[in-house]
């Protein structure tokens, strides 16, 4: 293995570590509590399932979170990005080992990610409820649109290339930037970065070691981050945690192939259910507040 994946997989490391102290320290100073629901771990276990096999599991958690109706909104984007983190490190440690890009590329694209989510979740963390609402059903409804255009095979075609060069190289690392501040509100980066990559000129597996290397890095990095606030919830985000290594190592080891259509409607249709929930949630607390004026 290449010295540059050996210092990611260190950094990779050392961040995860960092964040289970960092899990613990924001236990203590918020005063969180709570036990794991079987509905929480089974979230977990099915998102994250879904995730490795390539759909994602912001937009589908997000979507039970609202038919459950907990946790509260404005705790959604910091419980995401806190519960899916186990399945994430595990996800990088299995893809970055399994495929072969250039390890440049792939040092400066996660790095760029991980930035952006640590700038975003500074932001996130301090916006008030009907914003989280707004951007969160905004989320979703792209999530949507890009199942979509998975279902009915529009993603292009993609190259052959397991390296960029040039201008396409400052795109990419550009790009991932921006996508790792979007994970912070909900916005996963697996559909985008397919096509952004595919459009660069890159073979359809290069991008797997860099979606899920920058998974790796966002998510404990953009934890950080709602540890600091306190913005999550502690025992969804605990179950999903547990869920989540399991789906994990399923849809990874044992899943060869599986016909995901059907599976990719039903998604469209329940996350633009809780997109629109969302909207319609920060439509009404719009109205409330106009009519206590």
């Amino acid at each position: 293995m290449d010295t540059t994946r050996l210092v990611f997989l260190a950094v990779l490391v050392l961040l995860n570590i960092a964040f289970v102290f960092g899990w613990v320290w924001a236990v203590r100073r918020h005063r969180l509590s709570g036990r794991p629901t079987l509905g929480d771990v089974l979230i977990g276990a099915g998102t994250d399932f879904l995730d490795t096999l390539g759909i994602g599991s912001f937009a589908p958690s997000t979507a039970l979170f609202k038919f459950r109706k907990r946790p509260a909104d404005e705790l959604i984007p910091g419980t995401l990005n806190v519960g899916h983190n186990v399945a994430a490190f595990l996800e990088t440690l299995l893809f970055v080992t399994a495929v072969t890009v250039d390890p440049m590329l792939l040092a400066c694209t996660v790095a760029s990610a991980a930035i952006g989510a640590w700038l975003g979740a500074g932001v996130v963390s301090r916006l008030p409820r009907r914003t989280i609402q707004v951007f969160m059903g905004i989320a979703l409804l792209i999530a949507a649109a890009f199942f979509l255009v998975r279902i009915f095979d529009k993603l292009p075609p993609g190259g052959t290339e397991f390296a960029l060069h040039g201008w396409r190289f400052a795109v990419a690392v550009g790009v991932n930037f921006v996508l790792g501040a979007l994970m912070c509100i909900g916005i996963g980066n697996y559909a985008p970065s397919m096509i952004i990559f595919a459009l660069l000129g890159m073979h359809p597996l290069a991008a797997f070691p860099i979606m899920m290397g920058s998974d790796g890095l966002v998510q404990p990095v953009a934890s950080l981050g709602f540890f600091r606030s306190g913005r999550f919830s502690h025992p969804t985000a605990l179950g999903i945690a547990m869920g989540g290594a399991v789906g994990v190592f399923v849809a990874f080891y044992i899943v060869k192939q599986l016909p995901l259509t059907l599976m990719r409607w039903l998604i469209v249709v329940v996350v633009t259910y809780a997109a629109l929930s969302l909207l319609r949630s920060a439509y009404t607390a719009r109205d409330g507040v106009a009519a206590s004026q």
